[in-house]
């Protein structure tokens, strides 16, 4: 049988039966050859008469590069895992839903995933269609067993049993450990503004866009001025549109590189000797050095710094890679926040209406953990982040974890990985089996 198979044990009918999932399949193919009539006792049937299958190791909900992460973090430890994903895709948020022109912000050393770097080739910020290519290399070589097309609809604590059930399109699978790796940005969010149905324009949120092509000559609006809004604004200018974009909020913009080092690397070398107070200034000095004031151009900045900013809130700095000089030659213009939509625009709240032909909502994204997982404890059900911030924020009770919440990027996501891997690992490879206690014999999983 190939090394890139995994094996599971499903529980039909009473009898084990051991089926074989080939990474990325959508079904499986029962191996006739092993049908363990021993029945599963301890663990009830599922509730809504589903069909169970039985995970050796963690269940992780989600395949964009936490849950890679977290899988392959598992598997160098000995674990196998299974990374069930709902859409069609490994990196379904980067291939899908990500505008074409994107490149990573940070430098490529803060955005490797564990045990592979990129390739030594690849430049400084990788390009969208790099990082995806990236992302595949990581499954393959890692043979990360992953079932695309799941959908799960509920994940609950079973304290009977001590196991997860996870409901995902009339399957139940049942394990020990369930890492929910479905991240910040799982579903976009999208305001209801007033009269916004009344628009004869187009409106259309960022994981729509994909690059400023088809807006050649026409009057965009774009909602949101966070990273993602201030370059497609760039890439609208570039492509001969006629940008603006909605600030409401005061925001710091921070030059990309300084001293020809990149932003963030600097500033995690400067925090390793100084406080944070002290980088923020530091910080905001070489930014009005480099990019001069950018309070004439409605862009105030907050009374804390950017650093301690993305701390307390999680509000990310933007980082320029050219917008800032576009809004200064009034290329872009800087509009204040929307009121009500118009027929023909939008009303903006000091009273004043301006005509688009197209509005993009830079809006963001939220979670969606409180929508499927029945857990209020660990997870805020308001917000669907973990209640602890970070560096608590990994780890829940009853086997439960979770990634890619920490508000860190790639590097936290990663961090999260190897801690979850290492604590499900020591649990893994201690003297109480990975096979539910009391329920099933240990020897008939000696196999796996």
């Amino acid at each position: 049988m190939s090394s890139h198979c995994f094996l599971m044990t499903i529980v039909q009918r009473g009898a084990l039966l051991q089926w074989e999932f080939k990474p990325g399949c959508q079904s499986p193919s029962l191996i006739p050859d092993f049908n363990l009539h021993e029945p599963l006792a301890g663990v009830a049937e599922s509730p809504n008469h589903l069909e169970q299958f039985w995970v050796p190791g963690p269940i992780i909900i989600g395949a964009g590069p936490s849950g890679l992460a977290t899988a392959a973090s598992l598997k160098d430890r000995g674990v196998p895992s299974l990374v069930l994903e709902k859409d069609s895709c490994v990196a379904s948020s980067w291939k899908l839903r990500m505008y074409e022109r994107l490149k990573l912000h940070i430098p490529k050393q803060f955005c490797e995933l564990p045990l592979l770097p990129f390739p030594s080739d690849f430049p400084a910020y990788p390009t969208k269609e790099q990082f995806i290519s990236y992302l595949e290399s990581y499954v393959e070589r890692f043979s990360i067993n992953h079932l695309l097309g799941v959908e799960v609809q509920c994940a609950e604590y079973d304290p009977g049993v001590g196991l997860w059930r996870v409901s995902a399109d009339g399957t139940e699978f049942v394990s020990r450990w369930l890492v929910v790796a479905t991240g910040e940005n799982s579903e976009p969010v999208v305001p209801e503004i007033q009269g916004m149905s009344e628009f004869k324009g187009r409106v259309l949120h960022t994981s729509c866009y994909k690059n400023g092509s088809e807006f050649g000559g026409e009057r965009v609006l774009v909602v949101g001025c966070g990273n993602s809004g201030m370059e497609i604004c760039l890439d609208l200018c570039n492509n001969r549109a006629q940008p603006s974009i909605v600030v409401r909020d005061k925001l710091h913009i921070l030059p990309r590189e300084i001293l020809g080092r990149s932003t963030f690397g600097l500033s995690m070398l400067l925090l390793k000797w100084f406080p944070m107070k002290v980088v923020d200034s530091f910080l905001l000095l070489c930014s009005w050095l480099i990019l001069g004031s950018t309070e004439p151009y409605g862009l105030k900045r907050p009374k804390i710094g950017p650093l301690q900013l993305k701390s307390e809130s999680g509000k990310t700095p933007v980082l320029d890679i050219g917008t800032l000089a576009k809004i200064r030659s009034g290329q872009i213009k800087v509009v204040p926040g929307i009121s009500r939509f118009t027929d023909r625009g939008v009303e903006y709240v000091d009273g004043r209406q301006e005509a688009f032909d197209s509005v993009i909502l830079a809006t963001g994204y939220k979670s969606n953990v409180p929508s499927w997982l029945k857990e209020g404890e660990f997870f805020n059900e308001k917000d669907g982040f973990p209640r602890d911030p970070f560096p608590n924020s990994w780890r829940g009770k009853n086997g439960l974890y979770a990634t890619g919440f920490s508000r860190r990027g790639l590097l936290g996501s990663s961090v999260d990985a190897q801690r979850i891997a290492e604590d499900i690992a020591s649990q893994w490879n201690s003297k109480i089996e990975h096979t539910p206690l009391g329920v099933i014999d240990t020897k008939l999983y000696s196999h796996l």
